[in-house]
């Protein structure tokens, strides 16, 4: 599939990003492994999971993220251009008004029991009471390091009100903060880009509990190595509004919060473990807590 490589999927924020880092900017034709289609291994990969994460973007252009989960097979790849996911966030979930058909999205795929990782953006191609379905822009793999490893099953939720919230920061959220060890960041290209660098991203992020460190309303996230690519870092340079969603896999509660990031290009610690080269700041400025809303939990040996 090499005559499907985008030939330059970086936008100014990510090439921006890229230089700021050191790293030889990666401006070149098919610098990297990038495509406009999904090769027949991710097609394969996303029948496989239990939930999929998904950013949008709010009615002012504020990115939002979510998990959206079903049985196994409920996403799937009717052709390599296609991407049909038969499941929708709930009601209560502020993704769910701004699932649009003709809007920009971005997904992750991930199996936290293999680590194997699937990212792929593009254009919702519709919308229906049963799921909605993505004409895919861009397709690539990522890197399965900091993914903590857990085995994940379906269980029975008591779902609770939902709890919104800007200065008022709920303790449980704070607790979820300081206990994560995985969390995902929504992320868009900003105004400046064009045809297939443009869009909504989302990613994983991950480390020790505790690696993401809220001080106030300021979440400071590691930047550990990567593919290089710093396609949510060279967002951050473009857009500095963002989304953060995480869940508990003991309790089913899910956090969802929309801020702003600055990145703090200086900020290494090469001695902490993994080695940080550089944080991120997110500062809170709404967030949504919704008890019991995640169905999936840790399977006991």
């Amino acid at each position: 599939m090499d005559g499907d490589r985008i030939p330059m999927p970086f936008h100014e924020g990510e090439l921006r990003a890229q230089a700021l880092a050191g790293v030889e900017p990666l401006s070149s034709p098919f610098s990297a492994p990038i495509r406009n289609r999904m090769p027949d291994q991710h097609r394969t990969f996303f029948p496989l999971l239990s939930f999929v994460c998904v950013a949008v973007a709010d009615a002012d252009g504020w990115p939002l993220a979510t998990l959206v989960q079903g049985p196994p097979g409920f996403a799937s790849s009717p052709d390599p251009a296609r991407l049909d996911v038969a499941a929708l966030p709930t009601v209560c979930d502020p993704v769910r008004t701004r699932l649009l058909a003709g809007s920009p999205i971005g997904m992750l795929g991930i199996d936290l029991g293999t680590r194997r990782r699937n990212r792929l953006n593009g254009i919702v191609a519709h919308v229906d009471d049963a799921g909605f379905a993505v004409d895919v822009a861009q397709s690539f793999g990522n890197c399965p390091r900091y993914i903590h490893v857990r085995s994940l099953v379906p269980v029975e939720r008591t779902v609770g009100p939902v709890t919104m919230f800007r200065t008022n920061f709920p303790d449980r959220a704070r607790a979820m903060l300081a206990e994560a060890t995985t969390l995902f960041v929504a992320s868009a290209s900003g105004a400046g880009a064009e045809d297939a660098s443009a869009g909504l991203d989302i990613s994983h992020r991950g480390g020790p509990a505790g690696f993401a460190r809220l001080d106030g309303d300021v979440l400071t996230v590691p930047d550990f190595a990567g593919n290089r690519y710093f396609n949510t870092l060279g967002n951050f340079v473009a857009e500095p509004r963002a989304a953060i969603v995480l869940a508990d896999v003991a309790t089913g509660d899910m956090l969802q919060l929309q801020g702003r990031v600055d990145v703090d290009w200086t900020a290494a610690e090469p001695d902490r473990v993994p080695p940080v080269e550089r944080v991120w700041r997110f500062r809170i400025e709404r967030g949504w807590l919704r008890p019991g809303a995640f169905g999936l939990a840790e399977r006991s040996e």
